[in-house]
C-alpha cells in the first residue's frame, strides 16, 4: 500500500477512532478532526483527507470547495450515508477522488484509500514536473501564470545575459521596475550597481548635472566634484524610469552614452568612457511623442531594441489570485495581521474590480485590509477596495454633471453577486443555522432556503430546525 499521511474528518468519536486505528495498524499517520474547522489546519499536512458530507458548522461540500481555494493537493475520500449519494456525486464534482457509503467494512476502506492514494501518488509526480517548468518562468518576486506574463518572463530570460537596451512600456503600477531589476539580477552585472533614475523627479534644471556629474566651480555652489548616476553605474545597469519625461537637450546625451559609451561631466572637456547597460520604462506611448515632436526619433530607435509591454491587471486577471495570496503571505508576517487567508467570496470581488492602479494598488489594497482585518479569513467586507474618484474630471462625475444616476453597487458588481455575498456572510455567522441567517437577513426561513437553492446551497444541515 502506498505510504501517506491521513486525515479523517468525522464528528462521530467512536467512527473516527475505528478508521484511525486500522489506518494505523496499515502503517499510515493518521490525525483526526471532529469537525471541518479542525480539519482545515491540518489538510496541508495530509496526502489523503476522508471526510463525512454532514458536518456541524461548514459541511463536507465546503470543505472540500476550501481545500481547493487554499490550494491543497490532498486527495479526497468523502463518506455519505445511505440515501445520499446525490451528494457525493456534488463532491466529486468539486474535485473528490471516491466516495464511501455508510456502513462500510474496513477491506473496502482498506481497498478505496489503496487505490487513491496511488492515483494522489502519479497525480503528485505529474504536478512537480510541471512546477519545475513552471519556474522556469518566475524572476525574483514578480509573480505571473497568464500567457501575456508567461511570455514576459521567456524574453527576460532571453535579453538578461545580453548587453541589449530594453525599453519597458505599460500603465503605472504593473511592475516595469521590477522587470528592470530582473534583467539585472539575471545578468552577468549583477554583481555591479542597479542605479534607478526616476526622469520625473528631477528637476530639468539638475537634471544634466545629477545624471553625467559636475565638476568644482562649475555652478554657484559646486564646492567638489561630484560624479553622475551614469558614472556610479559603470560596469552595472541604469534603469531610466518615465524616459519620456526626459526635456530634448537630455535626450541629445541619452543618445550619446547609448551609442559611443561617453559624456563630459558639467563644466568639463574632459571625455570619459563608462560602461553601463539601459533599461527604460514608460508610462506613455513614445510614438505619440514622437509624431508631437516631443521625443528624439533616434533616441526612441536607440531605446527600443527589445521592448517589453506589460498588460495592465485588469487584462491578466488570472495572475489576481496568485498575486493577492502572494501578498497575504508576505504581508501578514510583516504586520502581524490576524488574517491570514481569503475566502472564495472575498476573492471574487478582487477579481471584479478593475484595478485602474495596477499590481500596487492590489498590493496596497491587501495591506489595509490586513491592518484592518479582524478575523483569520478576509471576508467580501474586509476588501477595503479603493472606489473610484467622483471628481469632477473623473468619469463618475462626468456622468454626474450630466444627469446620469450614481451607481449603488461597487464598480464591477452585480446586484446578484452581491446578494450572493450577503447570504455566505449570514450563513458564516450564523455557523450554518439557516434559520439564524434568515433573521439576519430579515427574511422568512422560506424565502432563505429559496435563495439558497437558485445558488446551489440548499443542503439540510441538522442544526436547520428551530
Amino acid at each position: 500500500m502506498p505510504a501517506g499521511r491521513i486525515l479523517i474528518v468525522e464528528d462521530e468519536d467512536k467512527l473516527r477512532r475505528v478508521i484511525q486505528l486500522e489506518l494505523e495498524s496499515a502503517g499510515f499517520e493518521v490525525d483526526g478532526a471532529a469537525n471541518a474547522e479542525q480539519g482545515l489546519p491540518l489538510a496541508s499536512l495530509a496526502n489523503l483527507v476522508i471526510t463525512d458530507l454532514r458536518l456541524p458548522g461548514m459541511d463536507g461540500l465546503q470543505f472540500i470547495q476550501q481545500l481547493h481555494n487554499y490550494g491543497i493537493q490532498a486527495g479526497v475520500i468523502v463518506m455519505t450515508a445511505h440515501g445520499s449519494v446525490d451528494n457525493a456525486v456534488e463532491a466529486m464534482k468539486l474535485g473528490a477522488a471516491d466516495f464511501l457509503q455508510k456502513p462500510f467494512t474496513l477491506d473496502h476502506l482498506t481497498t478505496v484509500v489503496e487505490k487513491v492514494l496511488a492515483i494522489q501518488t502519479l497525480r503528485d509526480e505529474n504536478r512537480r514536473l510541471r512546477d519545475q517548468l513552471d519556474r522556469r518562468y518566475q524572476f525574483d518576486n514578480i509573480i505571473g501564470r497568464s500567457p501575456s506574463m508567461r511570455a514576459i518572463f521567456q524574453t527576460v530570460e532571453r535579453v538578461a545575459p545580453t548587453r541589449t537596451t530594453v525599453l519597458i512600456a505599460g500603465e503605472s503600477g504593473v511592475g516595469k521596475d521590477m522587470i528592470a531589476r530582473a534583467i539585472h539580477q539575471h545578468s552577468p552585472r549583477r554583481t555591479h550597481a542597479f542605479v534607478k533614475i526616476n526622469c520625473t523627479a528631477l528637476p530639468e534644471n539638475l537634471m544634466e548635472s545629477e545624471l553625467f556629474g559636475y565638476e568644482k566651480g562649475a555652478f554657484t555652489g559646486a564646492t567638489v566634484s561630484k560624479p553622475g548616476k551614469f558614472e556610479q553605474a559603470d560596469q552595472g545597469t541604469v534603469f531610466l524610469d518615465e524616459i519620456g519625461d526626459v526635456p530634448g537637450n537630455i535626450q541629445v546625451k541619452l543618445l550619446r552614452i547609448l551609442q559611443e559609451r561617453q559624456f563630459e561631466r558639467l563644466g568639463s572637456n574632459l571625455t570619459r568612457n563608462v560602461d553601463v547597460r539601459v533599461v527604460a520604462a514608460t508610462n506613455v506611448d513614445l510614438r505619440v511623442a514622437l509624431e508631437e515632436g516631443r521625443f528624439r526619433e533616434d533616441l526612441y530607435y536607440r531605446l527600443n531594441v527589445v521592448p517589453i509591454n506589460v498588460p495592465p491587471l485588469r487584462e491578466r486577471k488570472e495572475d489576481i489570485p496568485f498575486l493577492a495570496m502572494y501578498f497575504v503571505t508576505k504581508l501578514s508576517k510583516e504586520l502581524g495581521s490576524i488574517a491570514k487567508e481569503i475566502s472564495p467570496a472575498a476573492m471574487d470581488r478582487l477579481l471584479s474590480h478593475p484595478w485602474p492602479g495596477n499590481v500596487r494598488e492590489l498590493e496596497n489594497t491587501i495591506e489595509r485590509s490586513l491592518v484592518l482585518a479582524s478575523q483569520e479569513v478576509l471576508q467580501p467586507a474586509d476588501m477595503r477596495i479603493e472606489q473610484p474618484r467622483r471628481g469632477p474630471n473623473s468619469a463618475a462625475g462626468l456622468a454626474g454633471a450630466a444627469g446620469q444616476q450614481t451607481p449603488l453597487l461597487p464598480e464591477g458588481e452585480t446586484l446578484e453577486h452581491w446578494e450572493q455575498m450577503m447570504i455566505r456572510e449570514a450563513l458564516r455567522r450564523a455557523n450554518g443555522n439557516k434559520s439564524q441567517a434568515a433573521r439576519m437577513l430579515g427574511l422568512t426561513r422560506n424565502a432563505l432556503r429559496y435563495r439558497l437553492s437558485q445558488i446551489g446551497l440548499d443542503n439540510e444541515s441538522p442544526d436547520d430546525a428551530e
